[in-house]
């Protein structure tokens, strides 16, 4: 649980959005109430439930940002899930419920990751220990040991065989994602599915002796040892806690279920989608294939447009649940060029680091960035306001050319000018190509 004070995420929040203070403030409030809760006194403790919020405001002015930066920085299991996803309980859909088991997934994830990376050093100097022990054997020399391990360091075994025993569900299990393998015995030993070692099916112990190379015979050792050492690490009611405490449900588009003024049309789902979530959010337990989960401390943050509905269009009853209220402001053109200069990782720092790549230099002049922010502006009043999203087609406008024909530009030097922006946008046939196009 963060010790962060609230002025202290919101400083961290506005490396990464620009503006929205009031629902920043708001949300690093409540982060700082779980923090709170957790150091009172036991007998009160359960009775002291988050303060759920709702944001109102228009889409691309840093909502769902706001909430998943939010996660990130606190550590906290987090899930975006559209309320238009769910249907009433009887009809063809997702039950919410389901919001629950997903969130309790993350967690699992979150925690095994956790024990992977503290662990896989652990795991690489064992595995280390047991590939010398199949090359040279057990009561080798210690000279002997060193030796074969400078050259399993320089990559001078890397294509000799070993012969080892394998259990086939470690070997030939290959499916979700990735990561990269630092050894610390040579080199980069290249991609290892970390998921491999999250399944629970270890219980084909079918073995076989196999000829793997060097490297490989590696990357087998470091699953095989990090299956037993999250086997015995990993606590599912350690898990459900977590989810219990700690997690955070970004609930968005809640605007879509509600019922518009005094129209029933199409509204008996709306209605009970509604009516589910209100158990979910004021807190209940939820039936998991781990056991069951506690919603009552969970933080619900939902949001929504609301340009056709309004907040009071909710149920009451949800409405309740939903007590803090914030309405986020549309983005100006000002607000376009901060996100584009004072933002950590913005879209500036990510199109240079692009071009990097192919040996380009690309700069964009104040004069440039302006102009570009203005026409974002612009287009959005024009066409649609679809806040700092609209930031995407004018840089790929504006890039598209030299993106195209980037690999017979090497070792160039770009200057992104006003002069530049101009010629490339031709604003007038810009707003008339968006009109034809949903986008």
């Amino acid at each position: 649980m963060t010790k962060l004070s609230p002025k202290k995420i919101v400083q961290n929040l506005d490396k990464f959005i620009i503006g929205q203070n009031k629902a920043k403030k708001l949300v690093a409030i409540a982060i700082r109430n779980r923090w709170r809760r957790k150091n009172i006194k036991s007998y009160i403790r359960n009775d002291i439930v988050p303060h759920n919020i709702l944001m109102i405001g228009p889409t691309g002015v840093g909502k769902t940002e706001i909430a998943r930066r939010l996660s990130f920085l606190v550590k906290s299991p987090f899930l975006k899930i559209e309320a238009t996803k769910f249907t009433e309980i009887g009809y063809v859909g997702r039950d919410v419920d389901s919001i629950i088991r997903d969130l309790l997934d993350i967690s699992i994830k979150m925690l095994k990751k956790t024990i992977y990376n503290k662990f896989l050093k652990k795991a690489l100097y064992l595995s280390k220990v047991s590939l010398l022990n199949y090359l040279v054997g057990k009561k080798a020399s210690s000279k002997t040991k060193n030796i074969y391990l400078n050259k399993i360091k320089s990559g001078e075994l890397d294509r000799k065989e070993v012969e080892i025993s394998v259990e086939e569900s470690i070997l030939n299990n290959q499916s979700f994602s990735t990561f990269d393998i630092p050894s610390s015995i040579g080199g980069q030993l290249g991609i290892l599915n970390i998921n491999e070692m999250f399944g629970k099916n270890f219980s084909n112990k079918k073995t076989r002796f196999k000829k793997l190379k060097v490297k490989d015979t590696i990357k087998y050792l470091i699953k095989k040892k990090m299956n037993k050492i999250i086997g015995d690490k990993f606590s599912i009611n350690k898990a459900i806690k977590f989810t219990e405490n700690q997690g955070i449900v970004f609930l968005d588009e809640v605007d879509k279920i509600a019922m518009i003024g005094n129209s029933k049309r199409n509204d008996v789902n709306k209605d009970g989608v509604q009516r589910d979530l209100l158990p979910i959010i004021e807190g209940t337990s939820v039936s998991t294939k781990y056991g069951n989960v506690k919603t009552d401390h969970i933080l619900f943050i939902a949001s929504g447009a609301f340009h056709i509905s309004k907040p009071s269009d909710l149920l009451p009853e949800l409405q309740g649940r939903l007590p803090v209220k914030v309405q986020l402001k549309s983005l100006n053109s000002h607000d376009f060029f901060l996100i584009l200069t004072d933002t950590e990782n913005s879209l500036i720092k990510q199109y240079k680091e692009l071009f990097k790549v192919e040996n380009i230099e690309i700069n964009f002049t104040l004069s440039g960035l302006k102009l570009i922010s203005k026409y974002t502006e612009y287009l959005n009043c024009e066409i649609e306001n679809i806040g700092a999203r609209r930031l995407y087609s004018v840089f790929e406008k504006v890039l598209e050319e030299i993106s195209f024909v980037s690999n017979e530009m090497k070792h160039s030097i770009i200057i992104i000018n006003s002069f530049y922006i101009k010629q490339t946008l031709e604003l007038s046939k810009f707003i008339d190509s968006f009109s034809k196009y949903i986008i």
